[in-house]
Formats: structure tokens, C-alpha cells, sequence
């Protein structure tokens, strides 16, 4: 059902744009970033919240991560309000139920015998600093590859920006292909051209990207790794300024998405020491285009049939691949 927000932003569209309006459907299947691994600390549980699912993270006796759901079967306890992480499994606070990595419950205070029930989970993954679970049925049939600047000390650390919008993921992900957007939002002089090429859940798209920073012009290279829904990874490369951005789209509900950022900056060779400058300066220039952008999604609309001109290819070709992970009609 729509809000009366929703009801008002339809309303304010011409007749034909209302006709094309809807909400977005359901999480497409694929990785998705919950958090970075320096958050879950041993013997620590992180409530989280995504997928329109209370969830809990920890970490069991070998180190590994696990995300379940967060809502203790016994009697609706949450296990991230007061839970604790006991031998490697995670504590119940209200009654001392335990479930181990893979949901079960191992050990249930004054039973005969345990219960043979578990929490629901996902397949986990964790690598470049991040811990990625998987959405979708059965087991996954691709991964995220490593992101190597993550580990390189040629890079600083990184630069991190979160924010949530009311839109789909799926917008998230238009938004690096809408070529007319780099002009009014990012200070490009023209539509950005770009190639776009696909391989079944793995797509890329390049170009060049030039723009005026502390009026010098600079021209970079542009090129974005698309792995799944979720995850993307941007490497521009120039003269004055390279950097990775690893940005992580995630469906918190059906309502809204959360962007995390990461931006890794390549120290200048023999002038590392100006690393802290470039810093300052990539975020006075580039977190504010975010939060403009941000704003836009915050009152936009989902529209099936754009009204798009002849150089706005690469929203047409983005949608074609995203497609396929969604769940059968």
C-alpha cells in the first residue's frame, strides 16, 4: 500500500508519467555488504538491520562471521538487545538459548533434549575488509572477487560516507549510468559516453570523466565493475588524483536503500605526505555531489518507461542485465 507521500509525488506527475509510476519490487537476488570486519570484534554481536529483516552478526569459535536472523524462535527475544557470544554461539538474553554459525540451536536450559528449530541465516562471505551475505534461494553460483586496494598500502585509508534514501537499490545502480546526471550534478562538461559490456551477473561500464577541481581541469579514466545488485567497484585514473570507490548499495526495507561509500585514495608517489590534502580535498568536492543526490532519490519515482534521449543508453542497457536478478514473475 502507498503512503500519502507516495500518493502526493504521483500526483504531482503529468498523467502519462503517473501511469508509468511504481514501487520497485522485491530484493533482487545477489551479495550485499552488512557491515565492514573491523566492527565485528570477537565475542561482540552487531544488530543490523537490511532486507526488512531485524538480523544479528557474530563471530563463532574459528573466527568466521555469521548473520542470522535476530529474534530468538523460543519466545521472540531480540539476540542483538542484550545477547552475548558464548564458546562460539550466540546467547539468548531472556532465557539462555543457544544457536550456533548455521542457525541451530545447540543447547536450550531445562530441556529434555534440544529443540530442533534455527534461526534463519544466509551464506557469508567476507574478504576487502567486508562481510557480504548472500540474498537469494539455494546456494550462490558466483562470488564477489576481491577488491585488492582494500589491502594495498599504496592506497590511505579509506574514506568512508553512508547514507539511506526512499528508493530502490536498483536506482542506486542507474545512477552511474545516467549519462546527462554527470553534467548538473558532477560539473562534467558534456554527457558522459561510455562503453557497456556484460557477463552474465558481472558487468562493467568505461569511459573518461573531466571536470574542474580548484580550477585545474582534470581528465581521468573511468571505469566501474558491477558484481551483482549490490556491488560495485570504480576506478578513476589521472595525472593529479586515482582512486578506487567501492560503493555498496543495500535494500534495508521495501522502502529504502542505504548507500556505503568507501573511497581509497592512491598516496602520489615520492609525495605521500600530500595524501591528507587530497583527502580534504576530495571530500570538500565530491561527498556534497552525494548528498545532492541523495536529496534527488528522497522525492523521485520509479518510472518503467523514462522518457529518455537518444544518448541515455546506458539506463536501457543497466536495466536489461538487472533483470535477471529478480525472482520469476
Amino acid at each position: 500500500m502507498r503512503s500519502r507521500h507516495e500518493h502526493d509525488e504521483l500526483a504531482r506527475l503529468p498523467r502519462d508519467a503517473r501511469a508509468d509510476a511504481y514501487p520497485m519490487p522485491s530484493v533482487p537476488y545477489g551479495w550485499y555488504a552488512v557491515l565492514r570486519s573491523g566492527r565485528l570484534r570477537a565475542g561482540r554481536v552487531v544488530s543490523l538491520h537490511y532486507f526488512g529483516r531485524a538480523l544479528v552478526a557474530f563471530r563463532g569459535a574459528d573466527g568466521r562471521a555469521a548473520v542470522l536472523d535476530a529474534h530468538c524462535p523460543h519466545y521472540g527475544a531480540h539476540l542483538g538487545a542484550g545477547g552475548k557470544v558464548v564458546g562460539g554461539t550466540v546467547e539468548c538474553p531472556f532465557h539462555g538459548w543457544r544457536f550456533g554459525t548455521d542457525g541451530r540451536c545447540v543447547e536450550a536450559p531445562f530441556a529434555v533434549r534440544v529443540p530442533k528449530v534455527s534461526l534463519g541465516g544466509f551464506p557469508v562471505r567476507e574478504h576487502s575488509g567486508l562481510v557480504f551475505v548472500y540474498v537469494g534461494p539455494g546456494e550462490p553460483e558466483w562470488e564477489v572477487p576481491e577488491i585488492p586496494e582494500t589491502g594495498d598500502r599504496a592506497y590511505a585509508a579509506p574514506i568512508e560516507d553512508t547514507c539511506r534514501a526512499r528508493v530502490h537499490v536498483q536506482e542506486m545502480r542507474e545512477n552511474i549510468v545516467d549519462e546527462s546526471h554527470f553534467h548538473f550534478i558532477h560539473g562534467q562538461p558534456e554527457p558522459l559516453a561510455q562503453e557497456w559490456r556484460e557477463d552474465g551477473p558481472f558487468a562493467e561500464a568505461r569511459g573518461r570523466i573531466g571536470r574542474q577541481v580548484l580550477g585545474r581541469r582534470i581528465d581521468n579514466t573511468f571505469d566501474a565493475f558491477m558484481y551483482g545488485p549490490g556491488v560495485m567497484v570504480v576506478r578513476t585514473r589521472g595525472p593529479l588524483l586515482s582512486l578506487t570507490a567501492v560503493a555498496l548499495s543495500t535494500p534495508v526495507d521495501e522502502r529504502t536503500s542505504e548507500l556505503r561509500m568507501l573511497y581509497y585514495l592512491r598516496k602520489p608517489p615520492r609525495l605521500a605526505l600530500l595524501t591528507p590534502l587530497l583527502k580534504l580535498v576530495f571530500r570538500s568536492q565530491a561527498l556534497g555531489e552525494v548528498r545532492e543526490e541523495v536529496r534527488i532519490w528522497d522525492h523521485k519515482v520509479h518510472l518503467t518507461r523514462p522518457v529518455l534521449l537518444p544518448h541515455e543508453k546506458g539506463i536501457r542497457a543497466l536495466r536489461r542485465w538487472y533483470a535477471q536478478f529478480y525472482p520469476p514473475a
